[in-house]
């Protein structure tokens, strides 16, 4: 399985972005989808959940901004930001959890500057 995650890029504090995440094969609506982030310097933590289900989680600091979603039948996953900070500025990354294992995309930059 491989992931491609894209849609990355410089915005200003207060813009908005897109990110997708294409899966290789038909996998996206019999995984848990998660988008993960690391800035320089941190650990990479887990931003949003779809679980299997359609479950939503998010973590607290972009609950209201952040919004996963899943076209099962484009074998994709987006990541809407919305009021995006600096602080937001992190390379992204999609991973998916299911019976054949764990797999993780290249990641996609997001950099959130005026």
């Amino acid at each position: 399985v491989q992931l491609q995650a894209s849609g990355g890029g410089l915005v200003q504090p207060g813009g908005s972005l897109r990110l997708s995440c294409l899966a290789s094969e038909n996998i996206v609506g019999a995984s848990d989808m998660e988008w993960h982030r690391q800035a320089p310097g941190k650990q990479r933590e887990l931003v949003a959940t779809i679980t299997r289900a359609g479950t939503l989680k998010y973590i607290d600091s972009v609950k209201g901004r952040f919004t996963i979603s899943r076209d099962n039948a484009k074998n994709t996953v987006y990541l809407q930001m919305n009021s995006l900070k600096p602080e937001d500025t992190a390379v992204y990354y999609c991973m998916s959890r299911n019976v054949f294992g764990i797999f993780w995309g290249q990641g996609t930059q997001v950099t959130v500057s005026s």
